[in-house]
């Protein structure tokens, strides 16, 4: 109800008439919370919060849009008394900027991705996205080129940004300070920012990812991997190019790093992890057979010169059997790994196998684990991660 409460403002003499500091001040939308009203019909009680809608430091009269449906008025000069919520007010107001600030970003970041990464681009866009991402995860905070980017000067389209995206409730655009245009213009242009930037980093990994995974893996990239924490390994010799010409891993394999020999990666992984190894240790020597085969090289030939490349591999039961004698031309070359308590094998030794970049692999063998909590170890000592 409005009040029906005289608001001539307090003479000199009227107890009422203290003098008014700053901190009696009131902005629009600050959030506000009744302690006492001389007014005896509201049914406002100590404790109702409202909005400041406007403020008159002269008469001290604040107009309240209380959240109860009442637009009573506080007679601060007569008696009536309001505190100040913390943190309140004009920000639930910023805050739903920046959503609908955040809202127009990712929509602007999924047709800018039509363009370059999507549907409608020309050319590698896989070497899009990984130039585009490497600019992002390196940004800092500043501008992408090519990204989309708000328009932070115009206020014009401050002013229609805000009367399109504040809430029902909140101040009207002209009752604003100048600060608070400044904040709302920038409140909405932060959340497209930030917006561009996410969804176009999402959108480039599932492009890069070898199992479409959206998921940042910062946390595997190669210099990032530490002593007891996840990775993606290959060996050294796994470069291979492509029909497109481009050095690519045709498989990487997830596990954690316990160890350094001579200088290369000494990792765990689980069954599935070394069934892939195994695996792809025959795939390599059948590559290789073939390129033999298209040089013209007779079949004892390749089937020694295969032998004496890459080791056969196999499983015996749950070990592993490595057989390199023709690769060291040592009989006794030959290898037996037995998974852990935990089912886990222990790859590396004399294999020169290192930390991979996750997008140079075309498949990933195992799952990569999430990245940790904010504020946890980077890459903490796990006993059997998932990978």
């Amino acid at each position: 109800m409005t009040s029906s409460r005289s608001t001539t403002p307090p003479q000199p003499d009227h107890p009422g008439a203290a003098s008014r500091s700053a901190a009696d001040m009131y902005q629009v939308g600050d959030r506000i919370a009744l302690e006492h009203t001389s007014d005896p019909h509201t049914r406002l009680r100590p404790g109702d919060e409202g909005t400041v809608r406007r403020y008159d430091p002269d008469q001290q009269v604040l107009e309240v849009a209380w959240d109860s449906g009442s637009q009573l008025s506080m007679l601060l000069g007569a008696g009536d008394r309001v505190r100040r919520l913390p943190e309140a007010g004009w920000q639930w107001v910023l805050d739903a900027l920046r959503e609908a600030g955040a809202e127009a970003g990712r929509n602007a970041a999924q047709w800018w991705a039509q363009d370059t990464i999507g549907g409608r681009a020309r050319g590698d866009v896989t070497a899009t996205a990984r130039e585009v991402l490497t600019q992002i995860e390196a940004a800092a905070g500043q501008d992408i080129d090519g990204l989309p980017a708000a328009d932070r000067d115009g206020l014009a389209a401050g002013r229609a940004r805000y009367a399109e995206h504040a809430p029902p409730d909140a101040p009207q655009w002209e009752g604003l300070t100048g600060q608070q245009c400044d904040q709302a213009r920038w409140a909405w242009c932060d959340g497209f920012d930030d917006a561009v930037e996410a969804e176009a980093a999402r959108l480039c990994r599932v492009v890069l990812h070898p199992d479409g995974d959206d998921r940042d893996l910062r946390h595997v990239y190669p210099e990032r991997v530490r002593l007891g924490g996840p990775g993606v390994f290959a060996g050294d010799w796994a470069w291979t190019p492509n029909p497109a010409g481009d050095m690519r891993i045709p498989v990487g394999f997830v596990g954690t790093l316990v160890d350094h020999w001579n200088g290369w990666a000494v990792f765990t992984c689980t069954r599935q992890v070394a069934e892939a190894i195994v695996a792809e240790q025959q795939e390599a020597r059948d590559r290789y057979w073939q390129d033999l085969t298209g040089r013209g090289v007779p079949e004892p030939l390749r089937e020694r010169l295969t032998d004496e490349s890459l080791a056969r591999m196999w499983f015996d039961g749950d070990t592993i059997v490595a057989d390199e004698t023709r690769v060291h031309a040592d009989p006794a070359a030959v290898h037996r790994i037995t998974p852990d308590g935990d089912g886990r094998y222990v790859m590396g030794g004399a294999w020169a196998w290192t930390p991979v970049h996750p997008y140079a692999c075309d498949r990933i063998a195992g799952k990569i684990p999430d990245p940790p909590p904010a504020g946890a170890p980077a890459n903490p000592v796990e006993s059997a991660p998932g990978a």
